[in-house]
């Protein structure tokens, strides 16, 4: 057996392991994002969105209130 096929099973370790996630959805792995209004007044217009973009998914996937 060449050294290029014993290593093929190792490769496929790795490249499978690199396909693991984390255990559990959205909404056991997140929270809504709080920030201070000092904080809100020094974001960008894309963090903004982004910030929004996430809390709104929250709400509507897992019920989060203001």
């Amino acid at each position: 057996m060449g050294k290029g096929l014993r290593m093929l099973p190792v490769a496929m370790l790795i490249a499978l392991g690199g396909c693991s996630t984390t255990k559990g959805g959205f909404c056991s792995i997140s929270s809504p994002l709080r920030l201070s209004s000092s904080a809100v007044d020094t974001l960008s217009d894309a963090e903004v969105k982004a910030v929004l973009g996430h809390n709104r998914k929250g709400r509507m996937l897992c019920g989060w209130a203001p």
